[in-house]
């Protein structure tokens, strides 16, 4: 990891691997690959599906220019089930074209959600990449909404429209120009709309991001909204925002409306200028009544796919820039390289010269840092606020990684890891301590579906929460939620502390463990990082509570990022700390305790 920090997530390694045009579409291409048989399904069905829509005009035809001459009921009747038949046919292989075309966009969406979802949690720690993997996942919802939708059989059926022009001109010479005419204003009308209206749906598309991501920030402070009085002045803010994507759709929506109203009525008035075109025609005898009719039935159908893509342009449009948004981000989040299988390390940590730069900042929070932590060794990390504690314990686990220096856990560098193994092998418990909607189980498992029992009891005994938990309603069967209030912070703190100690870790970072712990739970702590110690592990605690360094073997105190002083706990508090009594009397009465 030395020297490998981006100044966003994934975009050093993007910029290496992205080719000068059109990056991280093929990954989008391969998707759409997998539907290209059920896709070439849907136009054969589509080829048959048009060629039935010639029934009706070739019915009326035959009926007023055939039965009625000849006044037979057994030609019409053997017409009409005929005819019947064929309207069959052509529902049953509609039905299934829309059926394929909703498989084709789950195919799609199947291939790329987990790839999307996890480079959301991948590149998480940048806040920037942070909305745009929620505008990713949108924007595949956005690109799968097409499938499902009649734009694309219109696509597929507007090939057709000539086909059904010329056969309108076969009936006579006249009706084919004005079918024409109207058929090439449509066409003129549509690619208007594209063009005026694309950038309002873009500018329509962007705002209503803005308002959801910002209405998920609220919803995650709840708390803090409610009990200060902000909700009026948050509801105010979400409504500004809100009304802004409100006013864009609607501006989109009304030149497109304008668009499809005009559009329609435009065909309406057409196919009955051709029937007053083809009744002045019968007058002359230039035709028959029955091919006026079939004329004009023709040129409904011919239109009808122009008219409908007008209707759900916006559609198009949305898919069109997914699709577009879901490249970029994909391109920007490249996937990880496969790494070579490690044996699991020794609980050896080693820093050097470890600098970190916060994804999203100019400025390091953690300079220089140089220090070692072998099995069997508590290390203690103090300082004030924003000395970087929380930075360091981000760099330990590979959240962050170094902008300069190196960590090697068992003698290689995080990053020669895969990282799904690495947290197998690290344990981490952050200061602010999140549980996953689940059993309390679950939760120690990692959220692994069917976790094995004993692994969950000795995590949690190691844990010193065994007691704790079966005291739960349910024991370790209790269902807990993200946000619920079921239970304590203490009592939350001390299942992530089981869930960090869950498949025994060879290194164990603990960030403030014991911010939420009463005296008992801080004990416990201190139980378990003994025990800890004892089995040759290797733990470091980031804290501002004495009783947390209570079994420290050394400490290392940061000041403004850098080492302030670093060496065994007791000559460190000796020599750093202003109030060194009162940390040493806290010290030594946690000691008594333990030992009484």
């Amino acid at each position: 990891m030395r020297n490998a920090h981006p100044k966003t997530a994934g975009q050093s390694e993007s910029k290496a691997a992205t080719p000068p045009t059109q990056p991280g579409f093929p990954e989008l291409k391969a998707a759409r690959r997998r539907g290209a048989g059920l896709l070439i399904c849907a136009f054969v069905f589509s080829i048959f599906v048009n060629l039935l829509m010639l029934t009706g005009p070739l019915y009326m035809l035959q009926v007023y220019d055939r039965v009625l001459s000849s006044r037979s009921v057994e030609t019409l009747v053997a017409l009409t089930v005929l005819i019947g038949g064929l309207f069959a046919l052509m529902g049953i292989l509609d039905f299934a074209r829309g059926r394929v075309m909703a498989r084709i966009g789950a195919r799609f969406q199947s291939s790329l959600d987990a790839r999307v979802f996890e480079s959301t949690l991948r590149h998480s720690a940048d806040p920037r990449e942070q909305s745009a993997g929620t505008a990713a996942m949108r924007d595949l919802d956005g690109v799968q909404r097409l499938f499902i939708s009649p734009v694309l059989l219109s696509l597929m059926d507007t090939p057709w429209t000539p086909l059904f022009l010329a056969a309108i001109f076969i009936f006579h010479p006249m009706l084919g120009w004005l079918a024409l005419a109207g058929a090439g204003l449509l066409i003129i009308l549509t690619l208007l709309n594209q063009l005026l209206t694309a950038k309002m749906v873009g500018q329509a598309h962007a705002t209503e991001q803005k308002a959801q991501i910002f209405a998920g920030q609220v919803q995650n402070g709840s708390e803090l909204v409610r009990s200060q009085g902000m909700v009026p002045v948050m509801t105010q803010r979400y409504m500004r925002s809100r009304m802004g994507a409100l006013q864009s759709a609607i501006r989109a929506n009304d030149w497109t409306g304008s668009f499809s109203s005009f559009s329609k009525s435009f065909r309406l008035f057409l196919q009955s200028a051709i029937l007053g075109l083809g009744a002045y025609l019968v007058l002359l005898g230039e035709m028959t009544p029955g091919a006026m009719i079939a004329g004009s039935i023709l040129l409904g159908r011919a239109l009808a796919p122009v008219e409908q893509l007008l209707g759900q342009w916006p559609i198009l449009q949305r898919a069109a820039a997914g699709w577009k948004g879901l490249g970029e981000y994909l391109t920007r989040a490249p996937q990880p390289k496969t790494r070579t299988s490690l044996p699991v390390p020794k609980a050896h940590v080693l820093l050097r010269g470890l600098t970190v730069l916060p994804p999203g900042s100019n400025a390091p929070t953690l300079r220089n840092i140089s220090l070692e932590v072998k099995p069997g060794e508590a290390l203690g990390v103090i300082g004030r606020s924003g000395s970087g504690k929380s930075t360091m314990a981000r760099a330990l686990v590979g959240y962050w990684p170094p902008a300069a220096g190196e960590i090697r856990l068992g003698g290689a560098t995080l990053d020669q890891y895969d990282p799904n193994r690495l947290g197998a092998y690290v344990g981490y418990l952050p200061q602010t301590v999140t549980l996953f909607p689940g059993t309390v189980a679950e939760n120690i498992a990692r959220m692994t579906p069917s976790p094995d029992p004993e692994s969950v009891v000795r995590a949690a005994q190691s844990a010193n929460a065994h007691e704790m938990i079966l005291k739960l309603p349910n024991g370790y069967d209790t269902f807990v939620g993200g946000n619920d209030n079921q239970l304590s912070g203490g009592q939350r703190q001390r299942i992530a502390l089981a869930r960090a100690l869950f498949g025994d870790p060879v290194l164990v970072v603990l960030d403030e463990p014991n911010s939420a712990l009463d005296y008992e739970g801080s004990e416990a702590l201190n139980a378990a990082v003994r025990e800890l110690k004892k089995a040759d592990r290797a733990v470091i605690i980031m804290t501002h509570q004495p009783l947390a360094i209570t079994e420290c073997d050394n400490l290392i105190v940061l000041e403004g990022g850098a080492t302030s002083a670093l060496g065994p706990r007791d000559v460190v508090l000796k020599k750093t700390v202003h109030d060194t009594g009162a940390v040493r009397r806290h010290v030594a009465e946690a000691e008594t305790a333990e030992v009484s």
